[in-house]
C-alpha cells in the first residue's frame, strides 16, 4: 500500500481480473444486462481503492486483507471529515 498525497482529486478505483471483452457479434446478441448479486459466502472480486488506512490517505487492495474480516464503507457522503 503505497501512500498517496492528500487533494481534491481523488483517482478512481479499479476491479482487478475483469472479464475480457467480447466480439462484437456476440456482444449483439447478448442482450440481457449482467447483474452482479451479493451473497452472504460469496467471494467478492479483487479491487483497489482509496482509502484512509491507520492514519493516512492510501490506496488498498482487497486481497491485501485475505483471510481477514473486512468493512467497506461505500457512501462518501455520510463519513466525511467535514
Amino acid at each position: 500500500m503505497a501512500e498517496e498525497k492528500v487533494s481534491c482529486a481523488v483517482p478512481a478505483s479499479t476491479v482487478e481480473g475483469t472479464a475480457k471483452e467480447e466480439s462484437a457479434p456476440a456482444a449483439e446478441a447478448k442482450k440481457e444486462a449482467v447483474r452482479m448479486g451479493v451473497t452472504v459466502g460469496m467471494k467478492a472480486p479483487d479491487f483497489t481503492a482509496p482509502a484512509y488506512y491507520k492514519g493516512k490517505f492510501t490506496t488498498v487492495k482487497l486481497s491485501d486483507f485475505a483471510g481477514k474480516w473486512v468493512s467497506i464503507c461505500f457512501y462518501p457522503g455520510d463519513f466525511t471529515f467535514v
